[in-house]
């Protein structure tokens, strides 16, 4: 039975509904998707940054998206794995550490918009304006972008949740796997009906943002490959487009999955699962996708093996 505490420091989370014979299968599972988006964000981070014809601002930018994947999984995922080995009465966690988590979650989710839109702006750049590209999209640009991108998302996360600090909490259960603003406002028994209001315009405000930058970037694509009516164009913009492309579906489907559900309390076990596959497959899909759909970085990584291999 939930506990009625006022302003409580401690919080119990309920986390994943395990038995004795999943849990391990579960725990080995998240801890092998997290090993992998660790070596595979990081590698290719590094391999970008130390290979210089790599140097360009697509794979640049896409660094940000693997930074993202990084610092997201690695302040929600240790705890994930720690709460599956322990009973649902132990899965304690301190108020402070609970806001901690939650502004993680949402400065993941919103800047991988963000860094996604900077990234079908380059594309844009790229392919309706080539010979422009290097002196639009030049080292202070990227900055300029990557800046932004991640100061938008800081900016609007940080007001999300300072509306929920400033409000009294009576209950100290967190019906989700993690904490997020909704679970941390739910806490309270204040009138939320400015948090709700808030909430539903930064979702509306991003994914509106999003979705609509995206549409238009691809419009104007495919508008100059049609006019230009050149085939070289087109199979430079399907294949550097195609990549983009498949970062984007994969995190809106999973953001979606996780939003619907919220819809249908009936579905809680469903929902927690989704709301964790919702950090964990876009962080293990993206360095894959792009290692797979990118010459250049796997001719790079081709390279750095080969010379691994000399050492030897």
């Amino acid at each position: 039975m939930e506990n009625f505490t006022h302003n409580s420091l401690i919080l119990q989370l309920e986390g994943l509904t395990v038995t004795d014979s999943n849990k391990y299968p579960i725990f080995i599972s998240l801890l092998l998707t997290y090993i992998f988006i660790l070596i595979a964000n990081v590698g290719i981070v590094v391999l970008i940054w130390t290979e210089r014809s790599l140097h360009q601002p697509m794979y640049l930018l896409f660094c940000n998206l693997s930074v993202n994947d990084v610092m997201g999984n690695s302040l929600l995922v240790p705890r994930l794995l720690s709460d599956i080995l322990v009973p649902p009465s132990e899965r304690l966690i301190h108020y402070y550490e609970c806001v901690v988590q939650a502004f993680t979650t949402h400065m993941f989710s919103t800047n991988a918009h963000t860094v996604l839109m900077i990234m079908a702006f380059d594309r844009y750049v790229a392919i309706c304006n080539p010979l422009r590209y290097s002196a639009i999209m030049t080292e202070k640009m990227v900055i300029k972008l990557t800046v932004s991108s991640w100061g938008s998302s800081f900016v609007l996360v940080a007001v999300l949740l300072s509306l929920t600090l400033r409000l009294n909490r009576c209950r100290t259960l967190i019906t989700n796997p993690y904490c997020d603003n909704a679970s941390l406002f739910k806490l309270s028994c204040d009138d939320v009906f400015i948090n709700n209001v808030y909430g539903l315009t930064f979702t509306v405000l991003v994914f509106s943002s999003s979705i609509g930058s995206t549409i238009l970037t691809y419009s104007k694509i495919t508008a100059a490959c049609l006019t230009n009516k050149s085939k070289s164009l087109s199979n430079n913009a399907l294949k550097t487009c195609g990549t983009h492309l498949c970062l984007y579906l994969t995190m809106l489907l999973s953001g979606f999955v996780f939003v619907i559900l919220h819809r249908f309390p009936q579905y809680s076990e469903y929902r927690k699962i989704s709301a964790i596959l919702f950090n964990v497959v876009p962080g293990s899909l993206n360095p894959i996708i792009y290692g797979l759909q990118s010459q250049e970085i796997q001719k790079a990584f081709s390279k750095k093996f080969q010379l691994i291999k000399l050492d030897l």
